[in-house]
């Protein structure tokens, strides 16, 4: 195989790593609502509907492979991220409890799991938008060149 050839077949795995992370985080979001029966708060419900589009976004970009799919996903993953950054930020205290946008129903800073003192739904969340934007901008910087 070329160098172009395995070029293209590396922007490809890059951008299928995002599909699958979108998609495993998708399933756990479901799971923790609809299997495990946790209610999801205001701020989740935003967080999905970052989320979910890019399942469906990530995998039209993948067949056939499609370099500006980063131009509709990256905005999507940015503002889930800043969605799940205020989340994480409101979760640890930071930000007062008497600005928080979950005023009625479900609370922001409920606590459903917290392994190893730190990892929680909202950092879940945190983490799945910071791999898929790392990864959106690796395959921009490698299709630019």
């Amino acid at each position: 195989m070329n160098q172009t050839g395995r070029m293209a077949n590396t922007n490809w795995t890059i951008l299928f790593l995002c599909w699958l992370l979108a998609s495993i985080s998708t399933l756990g979001s479901l799971f923790f609502s609809q299997i495990v029966g946790f209610a999801p708060c205001v701020l989740c419900w935003y967080q999905r509907i970052f989320l979910f589009p890019l399942v469906i976004l990530l995998a039209v970009g993948l067949f056939p492979f499609d370099k500006n799919i980063v131009k509709y996903a990256l905005p999507l993953a940015t503002a889930g991220w800043l969605t799940a950054l205020y989340h994480n930020l409101l979760y640890s205290g930071i930000i007062p409890e008497s600005i928080q946008p979950c005023s009625q129903g479900v609370s922001c800073t409920e606590e459903y799991i917290d392994l190893f003192g730190f990892i929680t739904i909202p950092m879940l969340s945190l983490l799945a938008f910071s791999t898929i934007i790392a990864l959106l901008i690796l395959l921009k910087r490698r299709t630019t060149r």
